[in-house]
């Protein structure tokens, strides 16, 4: 029997997800008590309106987040989002932070959903989520990129080092137009592989970035 399993976080009123960045502000456009004017059946109905950035909870990285000519929101195609046979690579934050190549030389990631499991997600809302934080290496992302990985999750605060500045992984992976998950939870109800993997973001242009409901269906 087939089971799906949630692997974004919940967004929240005020949240932090990256520090700098604005909470969400979460409230009614049409409240249910405005609403019950318009109607002689006792309907209501209520329609929110919510303000936040859009790196805010569990997101997706188009090319254009880093690069100006790269495919914004609206210029992804279904099959680089939906339905893509993934791929759990374990490296449990203790052992190290920084995920190398030697972690997925040997594995077979072409066309399919790349997902670093670190167990950092653990330290969502608090302040140690934040710093010192697993990450990828250049070296693995651009052999993810030669091995054709569809797309490249990770269940950390940013799938780059954030303490230099620079931003290699997201350079080179978006410039091959591999989408980038990041802020991911739940990768260890995963199986290593055998499964299928979502994460759809609204097709909005001029955009490079917004969250997702990221899951995956395991047969």
């Amino acid at each position: 029997m087939s089971r799906l399993v949630d692997l974004s976080h919940r967004i929240t009123e005020g949240m932090t997800t990256y520090k700098g960045l604005p909470g969400p502000h979460i409230c009614d456009f049409w409240s249910r008590e405005q609403s019950a004017a318009n109607y002689d059946d006792g309907s209501t109905f209520q329609i929110g309106r919510i303000d936040m950035v859009a790196n805010t909870g569990t997101y997706l990285d188009a090319p254009f987040h880093r690069w100006e000519e790269g495919a914004d929101l609206a210029g992804l195609e279904l099959d680089q989002l939906a339905a893509l046979p993934g791929l759990v690579v374990r490296q449990p934050w203790e052992n190290g932070l920084s995920v190398g190549v030697d972690k997925f030389e040997g594995l077979e990631v072409g066309g399919k959903a790349v997902l670093v499991h670190t167990g950092w997600d653990r330290h969502w809302g608090s302040d140690a989520y934040f710093s010192d934080h697993p990450f990828l290496t250049a070296e693995a992302a651009e052999w993810l990129v030669d091995h054709g990985a569809a797309l490249v999750g990770i269940d950390s605060h940013n799938i780059d080092d954030i303490r230099v500045r620079a931003r290699p992984v997201h350079t080179i992976l978006l410039r091959a137009g591999v989408p980038i998950c990041e802020h991911m939870t739940g990768l260890g109800a995963l199986p290593d592989d055998g499964f299928a993997f979502t994460a759809a973001p609204p097709k909005i242009e001029g955009m490079g970035t917004f969250p997702v409901r990221a899951f995956a269906l395991l047969s």
